[in-house]
């Protein structure tokens, strides 16, 4: 049952899903999940802000799981109750709207949901917003020694930026100047520099050296400001389908690219992540490195990959469920982006579902020093067991990534074909054979 605002209840369990939701929609906007952890009214420092930039809270205790797209888009955060530091006193969590106003959304709510039992511990439905584009929808409080939410349903029309800042984060929502890609060179050794030579033998003494006063130093100098948080992040869709990584800061360290889904069957029940029957979903690459070598990264064959060898790419998991919090994560090393030509990265269904009708997938590719590139995947209405996502290409020494958002149909007589259909359509001159599975 859902909470009146203002009301207040106490949340039993010690570990605890909040989902921010929405239906999505023609002229629905998305929004994005957030906490900031208070002690007093105000962020003890910008660490204590948990948003798509910042997804885990030093302390672990507050993460930012990421969406889920379906009927119902669910935006999660997990808070481990016990795990949050003494001083803090309260959780605010919120939304901000992405490309529009919470006027335009339908159906917006919070739950709070016991993580190890599954039991809802609280719900507030979110009505009557008109221009406001983030809104600080209920909190977590302590109050002698236990926890309690609180529904609140407050509106800022000033985004999630006058939202953090409201509660004391430094924000930087402008786009970042990226650097300029410095070429890598092998460190060398310092020169060698002999010894230090006696003034004089101890036949011959020291002359006299001029009195001068104890050298007092430079004053100390403090050390330079944290930067304040950045709220950018990037939306790849049919209209901006591309984006080059490197203009955006992003050149060097470990790109991460996260997929995350559910399926919808005809009931309308979710299947898939989390809750309901199992899909595999694999996620996947081809490679093409510059001196011609081509591979594939995947779990079928338990072609997982290598970070610090060629390909420079590596699978983390096979999540044969949806039920992994975290998904299935493809990283890319970026520090040897010289070494790629081109990388392709699609997803295939193994088991679970007969094709891509009704899956709704979600892609982040989250680079270093980099805001977070979004892809979302549905709308398939054909046969196709495979879907091709994005393609990373290296354009004169700048990386580009492209959405392709592309399902592919096996070929004619061969249901499991899609993959080699892949490589056929883009051009990888693979000599297939059967699998071994997984």
């Amino acid at each position: 049952m859902s909470m009146m605002k203002g009301a207040n209840v106490a949340v039993p369990a010690s570990v605890v899903r909040v989902e921010v939701g929405w239906q999505p929609g023609a002229g629905v906007p998305d929004a994005d999940a957030s906490a900031l952890l208070l002690a007093g009214a105000k962020v003890r420092s910008d660490d204590d802000f948990v948003f798509y930039n910042q997804a885990v809270h030093p302390s672990g205790a507050v993460r930012h799981e990421g969406k889920q797209q379906g009927p119902t888009v669910i935006d999660a955060l997990s808070v481990n109750l016990a795990q949050v530091e003494p001083q803090i006193e309260t959780i605010v969590l919120a939304a901000s709207a992405d490309g529009g106003t919470f006027g335009q959304f339908r159906g917006l709510y919070v739950r709070v949901i016991d993580a190890v039992g599954g039991g809802e511990v609280a719900r507030f439905d979110s009505t009557g917003a008109t221009t406001e584009t983030a809104f600080v929808l209920g909190e977590l409080y302590r109050r002698q020694g236990a926890w309690k939410f609180r529904a609140v349903g407050q509106g800022y029309d000033s985004g999630l930026a006058g939202l953090a800042t409201d509660f004391g984060i430094s924000v930087d929502d402008a786009p970042a100047t990226p650097p300029a890609p410095a070429p890598f060179t092998p460190p060398t050794p310092p020169p060698y520099v002999p010894a230090p030579q006696p003034y004089a033998s101890a036949a011959q003494p020291s002359p006299p050296q001029p009195f001068s006063p104890p050298h007092q130093g430079p004053p100390p100098v403090a050390p330079p400001a944290a930067p304040p948080v950045n709220l950018a992040k990037v939306s790849l869709t049919k209209e901006s389908p591309s984006v080059s990584l490197t203009k955006h800061g992003a050149t060097g360290g470990v790109l991460r690219v996260n997929l995350n889904w559910t399926s919808m069957a005809a009931t309308g029940r979710l299947f898939g992540k989390l809750r309901g029957r199992n899909i595999d979903l694999d996620l996947c690459c081809f490679f093409e490195l510059v001196n011609g070598a081509i591979g594939s990264v995947r779990a079928l064959d338990r072609r997982f990959g290598a970070l610090y060898e060629p390909p420079f790419i590596h699978l983390d998991q096979d999540d044969r469920t949806g039920a992994s919090i975290t998904g299935e994560n493809l990283s890319i090393n970026l520090d040897y982006t010289q070494f790629f030509r081109r990388i392709l990265v699609f997803a295939s269904i193994y088991d679970g579902a007969s094709d891509f009708r009704g899956v709704h997938a979600t892609v982040t590719l989250n680079p270093v020093n980099s805001p977070p590139i979004e892809m979302t995947l549905d709308g398939c209405t054909d046969n196709s067991r495979d879907a091709v996502l994005a393609v990373l290409e290296n354009v004169d020494g700048e990386l580009v990534v492209r959405r392709e958002g592309a399902f592919v149909r096996p070929p004619a007589g061969q249901p499991g074909g899609g993959v080699m259909e892949i490589a056929r359509l883009y051009n990888w001159d693979f000599g297939f054979q059967a699998g071994r599975g997984k």
